[in-house]
């Protein structure tokens, strides 16, 4: 009887014992740095948990999940967007965003992820069916800012705050990728033609521009190069000009002179007429005035040897 009323004992303290480790372990929640818990007495909200070492009331205080604090990026599944030329495209979008009040994103909201994501899609579409495929694709600043914009706006009163929302990808259809394809080829072969043609345009000019400085430069050269010549031949005739009146030559040197140089005017093959001078007539007679002279000294040189002779 006494062994059997100390088992009963024994068990009883054993089921106290357990029941001290789970009140303690329901009473003492370590929150870890960037979370949050929301405490609920007796169903009510009672209180937010901040990060460190609480004791809740056993069996009285729920502590709700942890919320993360840090900042979330989202990536939604592409979504199918009509534009204003009524033309399908997929647009795949990241939401940056983080919870900033507990409380708010426990009770204003069921599910704020997907809440977000649906506002996403919804919004997407009303911004980019006010426009055509060309500015979709080209003003996806515009389409972010407006989509934080109206996200930042509806998720407030949530307890989020959207920092950022980016449009990954925008696929258009695939005829439309092959138009745009071609489109561009055609821009850079345009482009390539009007280079083309620009260098073409470039170097005629550079060209033209050379051969005109050169002919200047050459006729330059041919110019002072006729100057210097005609520079030479008249110092050449003043020396010689200079010379002749010097050595003081008479009328017969000069008779003679000319006579030399006549032949080499007309030595020449391709000379078929030979005009032949005025002046040759008085350099013949010059000469003739010359020879004459000299026969009547030879005549009266002998006159006076025949004389003595007889």
């Amino acid at each position: 009887m006494g062994d059997a009323g100390t088992l009963v004992w024994l068990f009883v303290i054993f089921v106290l014992l357990i029941f001290v480790v789970i009140v303690l372990v329901r009473s003492v929640r370590i929150i870890p740095q960037a979370r949050a818990g929301v405490v609920e007495r007796l169903g009510k909200y009672q209180r937010t948990l901040n990060p460190g070492l609480t004791v809740l009331i056993p069996f009285v205080d729920r502590l709700l999940p942890l919320l993360d604090l840090r900042e979330q990026v989202v990536s939604f599944p592409p979504q199918p967007v009509i534009t204003e030329d009524n033309l399908v495209v997929s647009i795949d979008t990241v939401v940056y965003f983080q919870v900033t009040d507990p409380r708010a994103a426990t009770y204003e909201i069921a599910n704020y992820i997907q809440a977000v994501e649906q506002l996403t899609t919804t919004t997407l579409r009303n911004v980019v069916g006010g426009l055509n495929l060309e500015e979709a694709l080209t003003s996806r600043d515009q389409i972010n800012g407006q989509l934080r914009g109206v996200l930042d706006e509806a998720t407030g009163r949530w307890g989020i705050r959207v920092s950022r929302v980016e449009l990954k990808a925008i696929d258009p259809p695939l005829s439309i990728q092959d138009s745009m394809e071609k489109q561009m080829r055609a821009e850079r072969d345009r482009r390539a033609a009007i280079l083309t043609a620009e260098g073409t345009k470039q170097s005629a000019i550079l060209t033209a521009e050379g051969e005109r400085q050169s002919s200047i430069l050459k006729a330059e050269g041919d110019a002072k190069a006729a100057i210097l010549r005609a520079d030479g031949e008249s110092q050449a005739i003043q020396k010689v000009f200079s010379a002749i009146h010097k050595g003081n030559p008479t009328q017969k040197l000069l008779a003679y002179q000319y006579l030399q140089t006549l032949p080499k005017i007309a030595s020449g093959t391709s000379n078929k007429l030979w005009i032949i001078p005025s002046e040759v007539g008085e350099a013949l007679k010059g000469i003739g005035n010359v020879l004459g002279n000299t026969a009547t000294d030879a005549d009266d040189a002998v006159e006076p040897t025949e004389s003595a002779a007889q």
